[in-house]
């Protein structure tokens, strides 16, 4: 089955390119399109996308709050959400990768970017791995008051905390089974073990987490 994508961009021409762009792969299939924020839950309501790429700024209602409905309705499968940005938003990209979004995407991102960020997103991951997106969590975290480490990060083994902190890095999981002189598959398990126990929908949540408790220092 193709991916299914759900484009929200109140700019008429960035809608068209992109789905001309994504409508070219055979993996995937865009199935609908939004002018603004209500239009865009309302839709992903309704069609139940595999993924929303999703503009920070809209009309009606912004990315940041329809992505908060989205991720909030609790679909089954999930409905994940990819945020385009550019870089003066940088709070707001901030708070929807601590609601749950997958990640963001620049939206002058070469077009390879933008297809591999779709087919990154659908498969359940998150889109940390550019060095903008380690550098922007780490520049809105400076800015804001340090937070109270989070008591659950005292449930991790070493070896877990470890990979948390591998993890705020942008590493995947492959560099980081090769920082650690371990096979990939051992460090999946940690990964899962350390998003079960801290309770995280994905690696953008553990990113955000890391940094707010203060395992990762910005920098």
């Amino acid at each position: 089955m193709p991916i299914t994508v759900l484009i929200a961009d109140d700019q008429a021409m960035v809608r068209q390119g992109f789905g001309a762009l994504l409508t070219a792969q055979s993996d995937i299939s865009v199935i609908g399109d939004a002018a603004n924020g209500q239009v865009a839950v309302s839709e992903a309501k309704r069609l139940r996308p595999d993924v929303v790429l999703m503009d920070v700024r809209m009309p009606e209602m912004n990315g940041l709050d329809a992505a908060r409905a989205i991720l909030a309705a609790g679909f089954d499968p999930p409905v994940r959400v990819l945020m385009l940005t550019t870089f003066d938003i940088d709070d707001y990209v901030y708070e929807a990768l601590s609601l749950g979004a997958s990640g963001f995407l620049l939206k002058d991102a070469p077009a390879e970017e933008l297809v591999r960020a779709v087919r990154v997103v659908a498969d359940g991951q998150a889109l940390l791995a550019p060095t903008v997106t380690r550098r922007l969590i780490a520049d809105v975290t400076r800015r804001r008051a340090r937070r109270t480490p989070s008591p659950a990060l005292n449930a991790l083994t070493p070896r877990e905390r470890e990979v948390l902190e591998l993890i705020a890095r942008g590493m995947s999981n492959n560099e980081i089974a090769e920082a650690l002189f371990v096979a990939e598959q051992t460090v999946k398990t940690h990964v899962s073990k350390v998003f079960s126990k801290l309770d995280l929908r994905d690696r953008a949540q553990a990113v955000v987490l890391a940094y707010e408790s203060g395992l990762v220092t910005p920098g």
